[in-house]
């Protein structure tokens, strides 16, 4: 059997903390993903690959037996000894069932297949005995599926569809989600157990997102900085008109109240707050350069 580095899977030294794992899995699962890579096979197994290697390396009991294992296949090497002499035996099986599978792809009866997951994988995390021979997991696991929605899908709430032993199940995504929520789908996972969604909520270029707070920004010209006026202002229901007080400064901040995220479990929404940024007009009309001289002449 061949030995899986899983620090090299994912770029990472053995030192790596918990958040160094979470990023790079986070980095190359995007690069990966099935969905971006259509009728890619080699970016398939790859993208399983990955998530087999943050199976192991986010889940402290598995990371620390995977070191021990680790540790013992390297100093087999170091005196010469090669996969086929390695006591593979006495490192199956050591936790049954595996504990919480965490695999990210399409189809539940794909995502949960025996091949999503290695024999190296199986044999050591999976409950398979010291003769090969595959046993059933004493525990029933939870199985969680990461799903990735827009900004837009977390303000309005959203559904996604599965199927899980022929069964079409449709699990809704409440308003309000961030990223890291757990969507709790009861008995829903292709052996009965609880299946949880672990939501990514996307990147969206208008807004910046606070907790349940949005921000943005709205451009106005210099006139109607200094007289005021109204510019308008994208939000999550789409466009509003703000009114600029007279005298509004570059970079200025105006609070627009419960135009933010709603919050999940109850029915007020954060603030928008947008950054006023002011043009300076690169030409001026004669009319337009006489008056602000006078009224330059005039603070002077």
């Amino acid at each position: 059997m061949e030995y899986k580095d899983y620090y090299k899977v994912l770029g990472l030294e053995r030192s790596a903390s918990a958040d160094d794992v979470r990023k790079a899995y986070r980095k190359l699962a995007m690069q990966h993903h099935p969905d971006r890579n259509p009728g890619n096979k080699q970016a398939e197994e790859k993208f399983k690959e990955i998530n087999e290697a943050y199976q192991v390396l986010s889940d402290p009991q598995k990371r620390a037996r995977y070191d021990q294992l680790g540790s013992a296949y390297s100093n087999w090497q170091q005196r010469g000894g090669g996969p086929g002499d390695f006591d593979w035996s006495q490192w199956f099986g050591g936790q049954p069932g595996g504990g919480n599978v965490h695999v990210e792809y399409g189809n539940l009866n794909d995502l949960f297949g025996e091949g999503a997951f290695s024999d190296f994988f199986r044999s050591i995390f999976g409950g398979m005995g010291s003769a090969g021979t595959a046993t059933r997991a004493r525990t029933m696991p939870n199985y969680q599926q990461p799903v990735t929605i827009s900004l837009q899908e977390a303000y309005n709430g959203a559904t996604r569809a599965f199927d899980s032993n022929g069964r079409r199940l449709e699990i809704r995504i409440p308003k309000g989600v961030k990223t890291g929520s757990k969507i709790r789908a009861a008995g829903a996972a292709p052996d009965g157990s609880d299946l949880y969604l672990i939501i990514e909520v996307a990147d969206d270029p208008r807004f910046e997102r606070e907790g349940d707070d949005l921000n943005t920004s709205t451009t106005i010209d210099a006139f109607t900085a200094m007289l005021g006026g109204e510019a308008q202002v994208e939000t999550m229901e789409g466009k509003v008109t703000l009114k600029i007080p007279a005298g509004t400064q570059p970079d200025q901040i105006i609070r627009l109240a419960g135009r933010g995220m709603p919050h999940v479990k109850s029915a007020q929404k954060g603030d928008l707050f947008v950054r006023v940024k002011v043009q300076i007009p690169r030409q001026l009309s004669s009319e337009q350069k006489t008056l602000l001289e006078k009224a330059a002449r005039r603070k002077s």
